[in-house]
């Protein structure tokens, strides 16, 4: 029996990331300002035209990155497999957590960035929490 759960959550995560990927492909410099503000955002956008058109490139290929994320959690909700949707929940809780402690550790330390990593890492357990709901309501599902 294959889980509704898994399938709406999939579908949600990848309305989201397809979203900000291509957000962050074809609108860089709004996104960015949109995210960080406008007085960070150009802090971040480099100082010279090679830097700011390196980061520009950078950024583009993080939005197709997480555009592609985003098309992989599409495909992955149209499979049945019960086995396979406790695994692959499983490592996107791990993923999300990890991200977490990497905003923890590592990005409050830039200055530009210290604002805003509370509210990142609050969301990255919140997309965990919506996978650990998953393996709750599967795992009672299974052995009821």
């Amino acid at each position: 029996m294959v889980s509704p759960g898994f399938f709406v959550i999939c579908i949600l995560h990848s309305a989201v990331a397809l979203t900000c990927g291509a957000l962050m492909m074809f609108y860089t410099t709004e996104f960015s300002v949109f995210s960080h503000g406008n007085e960070i955002a150009t802090k971040l956008g480099g100082s010279t035209p090679h830097d700011q058109l390196l980061i520009l490139i950078s950024d583009s290929f993080s939005g197709l990155l997480l555009f592609a994320i985003g098309f992989l959690l599409l495909m992955v909700a149209f499979v049945k497999e019960r086995e396979f949707h406790s695994f692959f929940a499983k490592g996107c809780v791990f993923l999300h957590i990890f991200m977490a402690f990497w905003r923890f550790y590592f990005e409050r330390k830039l200055e530009d960035l210290a604002r805003d990593w509370p509210r990142q890492v609050v969301g990255d357990i919140l997309l965990a929490l919506s996978w650990v709901f998953f393996l709750v309501y599967s795992w009672r599902e299974k052995y009821d």
